[in-house]
């Protein structure tokens, strides 16, 4: 059986990370969704090996350093790390970092043309309003496929 995405953002690095890119891909399911992200050339820079990635509420990558993605997708304005868009952090090996995660915070229908960031560092899962995880550096359109 093969499984269709209900969604999808195509991610591509800014030019801090020039050479990463992948896809987010999100399944609707009875009550939850699936998110899964495969990402691949990932700066082997990071201190942590670990990347936050969230859900933004912009509809859009421009701007400079990914400006127009906006703030964390937080419908029902909670405190940081409760947003609807806060997701587990990337773990980088090597090159490439994988997810596969379930969340009830959101539909997919919720999300379509929001935004997929990566920062270039960990979510502290303590800062207000967004977690301290540094500077955005890939970033993609949730697109309904």
């Amino acid at each position: 059986m093969c499984l269709c995405p209900d969604a999808v953002a195509c991610i591509r690095g800014g030019s801090d990370a020039p050479h990463l890119c992948g896809e987010v891909r999100f399944y609707q399911e009875c009550g939850n969704v699936l998110i899964v992200a495969d990402i691949a050339g990932m700066p082997i820079s990071s201190e942590t090996g670990f990347f936050a990635l969230h859900i933004h509420e912009g509809d859009s990558c421009g701007g400079e350093d990914f400006a127009r993605t906006g703030g964390h997708y937080n419908p029902k304005e909670m405190p940081h790390p409760n947003h609807a868009g806060d997701l587990p952090p990337l773990i980088q090996y090597y090159d490439r970092a994988f997810l596969a995660v379930r969340t009830d915070r959101f539909c997919v229908r919720d999300i379509i043309g929001k935004t997929v960031v990566i920062h270039d560092g960990p979510d502290d899962f303590r800062s207000q309003p967004a977690g301290n995880a540094g500077e955005k550096i890939a970033c993609g359109v949730i697109c309904k496929t």
